[in-house]
């Protein structure tokens, strides 16, 4: 058994873990490594072949493993260290138990960044009737083994569920010759981004069927058909509607879970909503030693984000390591009217920086009102032309507000116009 001590341990080498990793090191953390169960960095980077990563970031439009490397460079040069092949195992107070080529490692922390990523919901999670025939595949596995294996997954392509990848593969297997007889949203409302709808659904002429499930699947060795048909404003299958689409392929894309397996290991609090750990807005968790962010705290839906997000959790941790995050009191940050969640989820009053209140609507609409109050008082608020669930929204509290905090906060929308 090995035993490696470090200032900051980083588990994950997605974008989350790469931006947290060379910020850490950045911000005066001596000793920083990743562990990375996969043989290669760059998390689901490596698979994202078309362009539209980074245009917040760097300014310009990168391809997923254009924008991987970027960073991969900027830790290595920051002096990173990265174990490849390594899988966390468990999380012990100040010790992470690790899997690796030599076998078992334990990794003593200062400070620790989870940086897991997330995985898809399979149609097991989502219990759809039917045969088990082949053809079925996530959005992402079916990206992976098309842009990274040049597989040919299918010819007569269904995709369920309105989600960023499913859209986008949508538009991937139109280009390789498939044919994408229609995405399926058992949502009133789009699931993803309204860029994605248009640049990958109606660019290509493909059909977007809203409040529609599949309620079928049919076939022995090869699947031959799914069953579709509308469903009422209960979600319940309308079943005198169905109608049976002929197709080799079912694609599903139906949302995302947090990969907080290893948080459990540690008793991280989680959140019941985002199944993400409960931070404040240092991204630091239950166990004050622990910070989470990007994908494995709450599902975003741009990589920038999650770079921007990872390096507020990367530098925190290295200042919690060297003994200098700040401390104060801290007050409940709770969804109102209108919205799912917010994160962080508890905002400490130190007022030492602004902070960040990222959330996501319920439902659509436009002409919005986004309000942060605290004991009836108004602190911020926004108005948008137009909100969807699909996009991630925030509000930003000056030091100073922060500062002046004595109880919770609540965060609530109002719509002048409903479109779901």
């Amino acid at each position: 058994m090995k035993t490696i001590d470090c200032d900051v341990a980083v588990v994950g080498a997605g974008p989350a873990g790469l931006a947290a990793a060379e910020a850490a090191k950045s911000t005066g953390a001596g000793k920083v490594i990743i562990i990375e169960r996969d043989i290669r960095a760059g998390g689901i980077l490596q698979q994202g072949i078309h362009p539209g990563f980074g245009l917040q970031i760097f300014g310009e439009e990168l391809t997923g493993p254009e924008y991987a490397e970027r960073y991969m460079k900027q830790a290595d040069s920051a002096g990173v260290e990265l174990l490849l092949g390594t899988t966390a195992l468990e999380l012990r107070d100040r010790e992470l138990v690790c899997a690796g080529t030599e076998g078992l490692l334990h990794v003593r922390f200062g400070a620790l960044v989870l940086a897991m990523g997330c995985r898809e919901r399979t149609r097991a999670n989502l219990v759809i009737p039917g045969s088990r025939p082949s053809g079925i595949y996530t959005a992402g596995t079916a990206q992976k083994l098309i842009n990274i294996y040049g597989d040919k997954i299918g010819k007569e392509v269904v995709i369920l569920g309105s989600g960023d990848i499913g859209m986008i593969m949508a538009r991937r297997l139109t280009l390789e010759g498939a044919h994408v007889k229609a995405v399926v949203e058992l949502l009133p409302f789009l699931a993803g981004l309204t860029r994605n709808k248009v640049q990958c659904l109606d660019d290509f002429g493909i059909p977007l069927l809203l409040s529609h499930t599949v309620v079928d699947i049919e076939g022995v060795d090869r699947l031959t058909s799914v069953t579709v048909c509308p469903v009422d404003e209960k979600r319940r299958p309308v079943l005198d509607k169905q109608e049976k689409i002929p197709c080799d392929t079912l694609l599903l894309s139906v949302g995302l879970i947090p990969e907080n397996e290893l948080s459990r290991t540690g008793k991280i609090e989680l959140s019941p909503v985002t199944r993400g750990a409960v931070v404040n807005q240092y991204k630091q968790t239950s166990n004050p030693a622990v910070f989470a962010c990007g994908n494995v705290l709450h599902v975003n839906d741009l990589v920038d984000h999650v770079s921007r997000e990872s390096a507020e959790a990367g530098r925190n941790a290295a200042l919690y390591a060297a003994g200098k995050l700040p401390s104060a009191a801290a007050y409940a940050a709770v969804p109102g009217n209108g919205i799912r969640y917010v994160c962080p989820q508890k905002v400490v009053a130190d007022g030492n920086e602004e902070v960040t209140l990222y959330f996501r609507t319920m439902i659509p609409g436009r002409r919005t009102v986004i309000r942060c109050t605290a004991n009836g008082k108004e602190l911020v608020s926004r108005k948008c032309v137009r909100t969807s669930p699909g996009t991630m929204e925030k509000l930003v509290l000056s030091k100073e507000t922060v500062a002046s905090l004595n109880g919770p906060i609540e965060v609530s929308c109002e719509h002048g116009e409903v479109l779901a």
